[in-house]
């Protein structure tokens, strides 16, 4: 009587027989050659949503249950009893032109000759601008290690010749290792087959993972969580930090022409050693403010090693060296000096915040948060810059100058004009926000969140705004022109401090109601702090 062939038998038979990968050690790809590397391939029409592939990566990797390197979305089509549910594992698609990489201010990103996109933890400061830049949330923030860590492929694995522990925990043979020509890939297959439901444009990062789709019905593709909607992490630190250097440049900017127009001749006071250290002290509180961000504070001056790709390493290296400056000229008007020289120091300065400023806006202005990405930003960012002209205006009304108060607050309304106009834009665009937008999903949903989460928050916005940066300010300039200066100060001081509130619930706004790209159907990942 022969033996019996039981079923696991069976089925290893069938994965040698096939070279499935799954349950497998070993790995069957020949050395990469010139201008390859390794990728994942995911096939969809085998995923049964198991999510074991979550599992073995996160027992590999010793991390804990809301840390995921690997996650498997949900999606539905169709309407009941025809309906048809499918699955997207994901982890890093070790893309040919990273985002992640590209973004890091400490150079912590590194792409292997394998191809593989490895995070380098010893130089991570947790500053989580990668988990912003990644389109496909990739990166993780590790709270108790205070960094971000990622899916590297097994790396380690790979160079023994072995798959991917997600590879082989698989039991259905949805997920291969494979090798890829990068230029072949770009060229003519990665618009075929490196798309699916709800992913990003791949013209991003230009992903490498390969997918193989089922036949989709022409019926829309729902992701299964788009019933759940949370605001975004408030970025506390980053609320005051970006409100108050752009206050302190645009005082600066203020107290830059005052010293211009004085030595032009015009019958205005030179600027004096109290406006300066006004101006300096938000920079002061602001920048320290940043550490309180990142998960590793200690070592927050690292943040300045990739001048060459990063944004928030320029907008690090601007802002300190202009608060350097800020403070070299603050020495200059205690040791009295000529106004010639104090004026050749402000040049440079002045340039340093203005671009320290806009590397900072560019650093929102990232394709993977659609609510971000857009020329307002930049605009707004440059405009809260009239709380600076504002607190030079308080000192100047403190000091009885009535004349450069009524000169310094023509530029002030304008600016607080500005900001109402740019507020009024964005009502506009999301009111007539289209379903044919590509970004759709993603913008529409912040649109929820600014009418119905934080509908009475706007409100306030809007209010406090016109009332403070505006109507306040108008009347403080009747009681400056009639030499009521004390009543005039008051005002400015009152306008200056709802100004600022004002913009803090702007700002909080702004990183509360944003959306990003992701992973559809995400219900399990946990890399997005709340």
């Amino acid at each position: 009587m022969s033996e019996s062939i039981t079923p696991i038998d069976s089925f290893l038979n069938h994965k040698a027989e096939t070279g499935m990968q799954c349950g497998n050690y070993s790995i069957d790809i020949p050395e990469l050659k010139p201008g390859q590397q390794y990728r994942f391939h995911f096939d969809m029409t085998a995923c049964v949503g198991c999510h074991c592939c979550e599992v073995a990566c996160n027992e590999q990797n010793g991390n804990p249950a809301d840390i995921k390197w690997r996650r498997v979305g949900e999606m539905e089509t169709g309407s009941f009893p025809d309906v048809l549910q499918l699955f997207n594992s994901m982890s890093c698609n070790h893309c040919i032109d990273p985002a992640c990489l590209n973004g890091c201010p400490t150079n912590s990103y590194i792409k292997l000759d394998n191809g593989v996109v490895y995070h380098v933890d010893e130089d991570c400061i947790g500053c989580q601008y990668c988990t912003w830049n990644c389109p496909y949330e990739v990166p993780v923030f590790h709270k108790e290690r205070g960094i971000v860590t990622k899916c590297h492929m097994c790396v380690d694995k790979l160079e023994v010749g072995q798959t991917p522990a997600c590879v082989q925990a698989c039991p259905a043979g949805a997920i291969s290792i494979e090798a890829v020509d990068k230029e072949e890939w770009i060229r003519n297959d990665m618009a075929k087959e490196g798309v699916a439901p709800h992913l990003p444009d791949i013209a991003i990062t230009k992903p490498t993972t390969r997918y193989t789709l089922p036949d989709l019905p022409e019926d829309e593709v729902r992701p299964a969580d788009e019933h759940i909607l949370k605001p975004a992490h408030p970025e506390l630190p980053l609320v005051f930090m970006t409100v108050l250097t752009q206050m302190s440049v645009g005082g600066f900017v203020a107290l830059f022409f005052g010293e211009l127009l004085h030595l032009l001749g015009l019958d205005l006071p030179a600027p004096n050693l109290c406006m300066v250290l006004a101006v300096l002290l938000p920079a002061a509180i602001g920048l320290p403010l940043s550490a309180l961000h990142l998960g590793r504070p200690g070592l927050a001056m690292t943040a300045m090693k990739n001048l060459r790709t990063s944004w928030l390493s320029r907008e690090a290296a601007a802002l300190g060296a202009y608060a350097g400056g800020v403070t070299l000229l603050a020495a200059l008007y205690y040791l009295d000096a000529p106004g010639w020289l104090r004026l050749l120091v402000e040049l440079p300065v002045a340039v340093l915040g203005v671009y320290g400023i806009y590397a900072q806006s560019m650093i929102y202005r990232i394709p993977a948060r659609p609510a971000w990405n857009r020329r307002s930003t930049t605009l707004r960012f440059f405009g809260v810059g009239y709380l600076g002209f504002l607190l030079v205006a308080v000192v100047l009304s403190l000091t009885g100058e009535a004349r450069s108060v009524l000169a310094l607050m023509a530029p002030t309304l304008m600016l607080g004009l500005y900001q109402m106009h740019l507020i009024y834009e964005e009502m506009v665009f999301y009111r007539y926000l289209e379903k044919e937008h590509p970004l759709y999903y993603q913008l529409s949903r912040t649109k929820r969140l600014l009418e119905e989460h934080f509908g009475r928050l706007k409100r306030l916005r809007l209010t406090s705004l016109a009332l403070f940066a505006i109507a306040l300010p108008l009347v403080a300039i009747v009681f400056a022109a009639a030499n009521m200066g004390g009543v005039a100060a008051a005002l400015l001081a009152l306008a200056f401090a709802g100004a600022t509130a004002s913009e803090l619930l702007g700002r909080y706004l702004f990183y509360t109601t944003v959306v990003p790209l992701g992973l559809a159907g995400n219900f399990f990942a946990g890399n997005q702090r709340v």
